[in-house]
This record gives C-alpha cells, structure tokens and sequence, in this order.
C-alpha cells in the first residue's frame, strides 16, 4: 500500500471521528446556547473585519447597522470618522439583495483622477439618473455626455455676457436694499430665522436672473411660498432614496408609501411653479414685435427657449422645466445655506468680525465721494473684499453647501491610492469629510481661520479645487462660482456694516439629511443695530 493512499485513509478517518464528536456535543447543548455562540462568532467576525474594511461587515446585511447607527447622530461627521481611520478611502458594503455598495473616498488625489484626469471614466451615471430623476429630470445636475454638454455650453455662454453680469449686479442692489434690509429693519427686534430669510433672498434672486420673474417671496411678513417648501422636501426625500435599495423605494413609490408620498407632492408643487413660469414665458415670447425685442431678454430661461436642440427642434415643456428647477437648485440652496453657516461661524469668532469691519472701513475710505447718505457697495468694492472671501471659503470649507457628491465608473480602474474600482461601482466623494482631514488641511483643520486663505496675510489666494471641492471640479467647476462669491459678499457685508448678528442661545445647530447642507432648525438670530462703527463707516450711520 503506498503512503499516500494510508495518509488519505488516515485523513478521513479523523474527518469522520471529528465529524461524530461535534454531532454528539451539540446534541447535548441546548438551542439557546447553540444560537447565542453562533452570534458570538458571527459578531467577532464582523467586528475583526472592521479594523480592515473601517466598519464591521455583518451577513446578509453587510455595513447597514452601522450606518443606522451614524443616523441616529451627525451622518457627515460619522462618514468623517470612517475616512479619517481608513486615510481617506473605505468600501462600504450594503446588504445582499440591494445596490447600496460603493466606494467612499476624500482623497484629494482620487478626486483630481475622477474629477479631470478620467472625467469621461466617471459620469454620474444610470444610478445617480434613476435616483434623482423624479425631481432633477434631465437638467444639468443630473445629465452626462451631449445632454449635459449643450446645457453647459449654453449656460457658460450667458453667465460669461456683459448683460448677465450686470443683471445679477443690479438684481442684488434692487434685493438687497429694498427688501433685504427693509425686512431686517422692520424685524431686527425679534429672533428671526436668517437662514429662511436668506433662502428668501436667494429664491427672488435666481428667479429673477435665470427665468426673468420675480417671485415675491422675501417681503415683510414673510407670507409662505409653497414652492420654497415643496422644494426642500423634495430635496430631502430624495436623498432618502441614496441609503433605501431601489427595488424597496421603487415599491414604495409605486404604492404612494412614506418618504415617496412626501416626495411625490413636493415635485406636484414644484412643476405647477416651473410650468406656470414657461407658460409666462411663452405668452411674452409670443407676442413680442420683434426678434430684437426677444433679445432684449437676457436669462437662461429665454436661451433655452428661443434655441433648438441637436435635431433643430425647440425644446420640450418638460426640458424647460428642468432646466427651471436644475438651476433653482444651484442658485437658490448653495448660497443661502453657506451665508447661514457663516452668520453662525462669525458668532463664534469675534475677531474674525472684527477684521471684516476692518477691511469694510478701509475699502469705504478709498471713496472720493463721501456724499453718498445710503452705504450701497459697488462692483469694484466687493472685488476688494480679500478677507471677507477668505472668511466665506473657510466656511464653506468646513460647512460645503452640497456636503457629498456622486459618480459611477464605466469601465474598470485603478484610484491614484490604489484602489480598485470596477465597471457600475458607485464613488461618493465625501467633501464635508475633506474640511476635516488633518492630512488635507494640517493639525488645526477643525479651526475657523479665514488666514490660510490670504497669501502674506493680505491677497486671498484659492486652493486646489481637488482640496476644496464646495465648487466642484474639472469640466463640472461650478459656472456660477465668481457669482455665488459675489452674491455672498455683497449680502454679508450690507449685513455686517448695519448689524450685530447674535445667535440666539439654547438651540440646536445641525445639518439636516438633504442634497444640500440645510440646517435641520434653521438658525435664530437676533439683530443689533451697531454702534460701534469704524470711522469710515459712522458717516453713513450716524446721520
């Protein structure tokens, strides 16, 4: 007999004998105590699994409990500590029977491969389209390839025109002083909630620029508008369907159940306002006496309207309305809510106040003419504003009004960190997490500390848009980045020489779960009128 056939004989002897012995002592073990090990051994193999993958993986359900866990706190501040322990970069594995897999990374060098080095590798994609659709369509949030070319090309060319420029000046001059300020003048004695305040503005702001009408919405009294709201909850509910498996919000949606019932009335109220503005549009469009009259008109709005498509034929009511609500969404959420976050900040840090006022003084005192009564900032002062840009870009830094963003890969790859990544897996690029990575920003990363924007301590100086994301990057940098700074300096500063704002004490501060980085209870404030005003400054208020 040769030895290899004895040591198989051998082998499978001891296989059957321990085999026989387990069968025994189970059997005398009650199903308790066989269960209860069972999940011992399971949870100890899930949680070893956390040290390698950042989080535990359990079966079936893979990374779920954890990220319920991260729900019942700040999700964005769990996502950060996840990061930070993995450097940047973790897969999160959802349960079997969903599509919830994907890989999470805040990796400056990722974002610069997925972002511009292999853009056309990383659209949004079939997942982001399908999630997002019901509110976004085909506008150009949500658009790849030609769709999302012609809305660029077309949008870029109206926000680069002499006319658009001075629109959105004197737009935000009219906004500003007589609305604005006569609202805050009116209410200044009362907590207000500034962050609805500044939506208000931002709303009246985009519609007037982008679509031509002026909704009305920031007035004294502050009369609801149920497209403002509809649109929030539109905003939320939708990314409810980012952490559900779309076979469970897609069955919900048809059975009209929960978060898709709140999202299904809120796009009903959103299209009635975007359908009502085109069909406005239309009617004047229609009886215009001539084309030059139709071109007096300078919005995206009318652009769109008075074009053609790649097959020369006029735009559908339904892509109009995309467009519409595409760009609500850009104009209207990003702006306001980093101007509240920032409101907030500044409370915090009075001499970061102190030195905006500064710098306002010293701008106001390079005038010739000091005949003015009313202090209304111009085009070249805003353009001055060093340290107040400095001051909104950490803000934005820490508090980025879109926090996380979506791509997905079309073919195989490889992350400059080395991570693999395959055809349809699903990237989140994790831009609240970036403010926060000491490896990014260095060891005072957590600190609002406007200076490491200003170069010699003076000119205001950008980073990387692959370090600091909030305007995205690449062929997708935000068109109306130059406007959104110019639209937030212009309102702060008309805010700040005027009044102390004062974060009321005792309430809750915390993002809300949405597209954009909302404050869950919006943000109380109350108003004092300065006294303290630097030399330059008093003469415009100590008549």
């Amino acid at each position: 007999m040769k030895p290899s056939f004895q040591l198989t004989k051998f082998i499978s002897h001891a296989i059957l004998v321990i085999k026989k012995t387990m069968t025994t002592t189970l059997s005398l073990l009650p199903l308790p105590e066989i269960l209860l090990a069972l999940s011992v051994f399971v949870a100890i193999h899930s949680l070893r699994q956390r040290k390698r993958q950042g989080l535990p993986a359990w079966p079936f359900l893979g990374m779920l409990p954890s990220l319920f866990i991260g729900f019942k706190g700040n999700l964005y501040e769990w996502i950060t500590e996840v990061l930070c322990r993995m450097n940047g970069t973790f897969l999160f594995k959802g349960p079997w029977f969903s599509n919830l897999n994907c890989v999470v990374t805040s990796d400056p060098r990722n974002l610069e491969y997925l972002l511009k080095t292999k853009f056309l590798n990383f659209p949004k994609g079939g997942y982001f389209r399908d999630t997002v659709r019901d509110m976004l369509g085909d506008g150009i949030f949500n658009a790849d390839d030609e769709t999302w070319q012609r809305q660029r090309k077309a949008a870029s060319i109206e926000f680069h025109s002499a006319k658009f420029r001075r629109l959105t000046t004197e737009s935000l001059v009219e906004l500003v002083h007589s609305r604005l300020l006569p609202v805050l003048e009116q209410d200044h004695s009362l907590n207000i909630d500034l962050q609805d305040v500044l939506l208000r503005l931002t709303f009246d702001n985009v519609c007037m620029i982008a679509f031509g009408v002026d909704p009305g919405c920031l007035r004294p009294g502050s009369p609801e508008i149920p497209f403002a709201k509809a649109f929030e909850d539109a905003t939320e509910a939708t990314l409810f369907r980012f952490i559900t498996p779309t076979i469970v919000w897609k069955v919900m949606r048809q059975t009209n159940m929960f978060f898709e019932r709140t999202l299904k009335q809120a796009i009903k109220t959103v299209d009635e306002f975007a359908n009502e503005v085109i069909r406005r549009r239309k009617k004047e469009l229609s009886t215009a006496a001539s084309d030059e009259e139709k071109i007096q008109r300078s919005d995206l709005l009318t652009i769109f309207m008075t074009s053609k498509d790649e097959n020369g034929e006029v735009y559908s009511g339904k892509f109009l309305r995309d467009i519409c609500v595409n760009f609500i969404l850009a104009g209207r959420d990003t702006s306001s809510v980093a101007l509240s976050w920032f409101f907030w900040l500044l409370d915090k840090h009075k001499d970061v106040e102190k030195k905006i006022l500064e710098e306002l003084n010293r701008i106001v005192g390079e005038r010739e003419d000091d005949e003015c009564i009313n202090l209304v900032f111009k085009p070249e002062e805003v353009k001055k504003m060093e340290y107040l840009q400095a001051a909104l870009s950490e803000a934005l830094r820490l508090y980025p009004s879109v926090p996380v963003d979506h791509k997905e890969v079309v073919e195989d790859d490889v992350f400059p960190d080395g991570t693999v990544v395959k055809k349809g897996t699903k990237i989140v690029y994790a831009i609240y997490s970036m403010g926060r990575m000491e490896g990014i920003w260095g060891n005072d990363c957590l600190e609002f500390k406007p200076e490491r924007w200003l170069k010699d301590g003076k000119r205001f100086m950008s980073e990387s848009a692959y370090k600091f994301t909030a305007f995205n990057g690449g062929p997708r940098l935000c068109l109306g980045k130059d406007f959104a700074y110019y639209q937030m300096k212009f309102v702060a500063a008309s805010i700040l020489c005027r009044y102390r704002v004062e974060v009321v004490a005792g309430q809750v501060v915390a993002p809300k779960l949405a597209l954009t980085m909302y404050m869950k209870n919006g943000l109380k404030v109350k108003l004092q009128q300065r006294q303290d005003h630097p030399f330059h400054l008093q003469k415009y208020f100590n008549n």
